[in-house]
This record gives structure tokens, C-alpha cells and sequence, in this order.
């Protein structure tokens, strides 16, 4: 994967979730990506992220380590109320502070768990010690409050791992300090989204374009997925510097290069993109899915609103279920089997008929990772889309595994539809 080209005298920062759980697969660390994510919306580029266990020596070595190479540690987890919960001790005995009890902590405890009629226990009110040099970082959603402290130009932060409680106490507090710690120009970004292309190809594409990135200073980032690459630019929004025409010069131009594959920008989605699209139309929609198993569906509901367009769909699995639900003569499974453009239109047009919708997108093929052959190996898949103007397939040759192939072909029926769409509205 290409990489991003460091922004400069750019502030750097590492992240260390603590917990066993994590390391054995119980517990998945999504805060890692979340953190990921909102820091470097601020201009903080992560650099390394650590899972460790609750140690006290793997947390001292983590320490010393991140210190020597970043501006900011983050820690996630370790601050709970029980035994093995061991980080607020070793943080207490690396900064060489000692444990207090903090009255502003204590009281806020209480009154939590007061207002929810419960006893506070001992281990809870104990949750009220913190380091007595660290600044305390309040969590208005729980009882383990977090942990500031400053060593030089080095931030070290330290939060409980409960999800929705260290995004709250970041929201809150801690994007605030650091901007405050860190005085530096607000970076900017826009993220296009592009699919039915390639990381390699865009690559190629778009290497001339990517110069003109550099000699405006921006920073490009390629972000690939199943289905999808994004690409982000990046940039510092200094004074006298206006970031927003560069972004709109360089995108115009990659509109020129790779235009048809764009279909988005920053949060948006393709399921989100094709919703628009079918109510500027008051146009309607309907699924027919083999291969994908309720994929399609379940990224097409995912939209709020979507019942003003979306109708229904099937999932015929079975070639019989083809024929009674959607009318696919039996000859053309026999004669083409299943797995088959043919068949693929057959089913669009047929949910089309059966539901009396605008427009209908069809899949079938052999996800895999078994049931091949050497004339329809694993990762055949046909998607067809059915509409106003006729019908159109595609074939795919995607690779083994399942749940790839299952979401690239979403994806594909997804964009397919969207091309068609915009394709008819041109002509229109």
C-alpha cells in the first residue's frame, strides 16, 4: 500500500492499548482506529500503535519507548476498579508521584452512583486516587477518571479502554489541551472516494497529478478496501494560504484523469450516494441476490429513509427458487448454468417485474472459497442491473475468500447502478 508523505514538522503520536483481552482475541480494538482517525484530523499523525498486556514492566518498557519517539502517548485501558487493573500504579511510579485521594473525583463518583440507587463499594471509592502530579481528565460517562501528564514537549494521556467513555473524555477535554499544548496550524482534509478501480491502477493513473500534489504541499494518502479506494488529501491551513482552492485545482484535474470512478467524498457511501440519486428520480428499487446472500440489502437499508425507494428483494439461493420467485426459464439455468450473465439479467429483470420497480440489481456467482471449476472458478461473479432503458451485466473474477468477494460484488451491483443512472440522466 502507498503511504502518505509526512507532513512537515509534523506532530507525531503513539497508541497503547493495555489488556489482555485484546491480545486474545476477546475484545476488538476498535478505540485504536477511532483515535487513528480524529487525531489526524487535527494534524497529529499517528505513527505506531501498541497492544500490551496488563504488566507493569510491559507498560514501563511501552513508555519509555513511545517517549523516545513521539510528541504524544496515548494509553486506553488498565483504569478499572479491579485487581489486575494495574496502569494507574505504574503510571504513579514512573512519573514518581504518589497516589491521593482526589475530592473533586470522589464527589463526582458518588453523585454517579447515587443517582443510579446503587451502593458505592470500596473498589469504587478508591477509583477517586489518582497520581498526585498528573491533571485529571474527567469522564462524565463512568467512574475511572483519566490521566494527564507533561514531561517536557511529551504529553502522556491515559484513559480507560471502554469505548464511548474515552471518546467522550477526548471530545470533552483532551482535543482542547492538546490544541492548546501544541499550537499549530489546523490541517485540513478531503477525502474522494472512488470504486470499481484498483489501488495499482489509480497509482499508475495518476502520477503525473500526484507532483502536482507535492508542489502545492499536499499530502496524499491511498486507502483501500474491499470494493473501494479513498483517496486523502492532506494539508496545513496556514495563514495567507488558501487550502481549499488547491484541494478544488487538484480535484478538478483528477476528475479529467479517473472521473468515472469517482463517487463520493469524505463520510459519504455508495448505498448513501445511490439513495440520492433514486429520489431525485422518484424512482424505486428492487434486489435479487444469489451470491451476496442479503448483502445488497442490508447496505441499501442502512440508509434512514430508504423504504421512499427501496421496495424489496429476494435472496434465491436455490436454481428452483430462481425460477418460482423471479421467472428465470428453467431451459436458461440448464443451458447456462446458474453462474451466468444470462441468468444474472434473468433475475434483474425478473425482480423488476415481480416488484414493479424502476430499476433492479442482480448477483450470482460462486463466493467460494469452494465450488469451482476450472470454467467457472471461485470469485466468478455476475452482476446485472435492469432499468428504463434495458439491462446490462458485468462479470467479475475476484479472488477466494468469501466475505471479500460477497462485499466487491455489492459494491460492484452498487456502482453499476449508479453509472446507469447517471448515464440515463444524461441522455434524458
Amino acid at each position: 500500500m502507498m503511504g502518505e508523505k509526512m507532513l512537515h514538522n509534523q506532530i507525531t503520536a503513539q497508541i497503547i492499548a493495555i489488556g489482555d483481552e485484546l491480545l486474545i482475541g476477546q475484545t476488538i480494538n476498535t478505540n485504536a482506529a477511532w483515535l487513528g482517525e480524529q487525531l489526524n484530523a487535527i494534524g497529529i499523525k499517528v505513527h505506531r500503535s501498541l497492544v500490551i498486556s496488563d504488566n507493569r514492566d510491559e507498560i514501563i518498557k511501552a513508555l519509555n519507548e513511545a517517549s523516545a519517539q513521539s510528541h504524544i502517548i496515548i494509553m486506553t485501558g488498565g483504569l478499572g476498579p479491579t485487581k489486575d487493573d494495574i496502569t494507574k500504579h505504574t503510571l504513579c511510579s514512573y512519573f514518581n508521584s504518589e497516589l491521593v485521594i482526589n475530592e473533586d473525583v470522589l464527589a463526582r463518583i458518588t453523585e454517579f452512583f447515587e443517582r443510579r440507587g446503587l451502593p458505592m463499594l470500596e473498589v469504587n471509592r478508591l477509583q477517586a486516587t489518582v497520581p498526585k502530579d498528573c491533571t485529571v481528565i474527567h469522564n462524565f460517562r463512568g467512574t475511572a477518571s483519566g490521566m494527564w501528564f507533561e514531561r517536557g514537549d511529551r504529553v502522556f494521556i491515559s484513559m480507560p479502554g471502554v469505548p464511548y467513555e474515552m471518546k467522550g473524555m477526548m471530545e470533552d477535554e483532551v482535543f482542547g489541551k492538546l490544541a492548546a499544548f501544541y499550537k499549530r496550524p489546523v490541517i485540513r482534509h478531503r477525502t474522494i472516494l472512488t470504486t470499481g478501480v484498483g489501488e495499482s491502477f489509480l497509482a499508475n493513473q495518476l502520477s503525473d497529478w500526484e507532483k502536482m500534489l507535492e508542489e502545492r504541499s499536499i499530502a496524499l494518502a491511498y486507502l483501500p478496501s474491499p470494493g473501494m479506494v479513498k483517496l486523502r488529501m492532506s494539508s496545513y491551513n496556514e495563514a495567507g494560504r488558501d487550502v481549499e482552492a488547491d484541494f478544488n485545482a487538484c480535484e478538478t484535474e483528477l476528475h479529467r484523469l479517473v472521473g468515472e470512478h469517482v463517487y463520493g467524498y469524505d463520510k459519504d457511501t455508495l448505498q448513501e450516494i445511490i439513495g440520492s440519486l433514486l429520489k431525485q428520480q422518484s424512482a424505486t428499487l428492487s434486489l435479487a441476490e444469489s451470491c451476496t446472500g442479503g448483502t445488497l440489502s442490508r447496505l441499501i437499508t442502512s440508509v434512514p429513509g430508504s423504504s421512499e425507494y427501496y421496495l424489496g428483494g429476494t435472496v434465491t439461493y436455490a436454481n428452483e427458487m430462481k425460477v418460482r420467485f423471479l421467472g428465470v426459464p428453467r431451459t436458461l439455468i440448464e443451458t447456462h448454468g446458474a453462474v451466468s450473465s444470462e441468468v444474472a439479467l434473468a433475475m434483474a429483470e425478473g425482480a423488476r417485474a415481480h416488484f414493479g420497480s424502476d430499476w433492479a440489481i442482480s448477483t450470482t456467482g460462486i463466493a467460494g472459497p469452494g465450488g469451482g471449476t476450472d470454467t467457472k472458478p471461485v470469485g466468478l461473479i455476475y452482476v446485472a442491473v435492469a432499468g428504463p432503458g434495458g439491462s446490462l451485466c458485468i462479470e467479475l473474477r475476484l479472488g477466494k475468500r468469501r466475505d471479500n468477494n460477497m462485499d466487491m460484488a455489492a459494491f460492484a451491483g452498487l456502482n453499476l447502478l449508479r453509472k446507469e443512472i447517471l448515464k440515463q440522466k444524461a441522455e434524458f
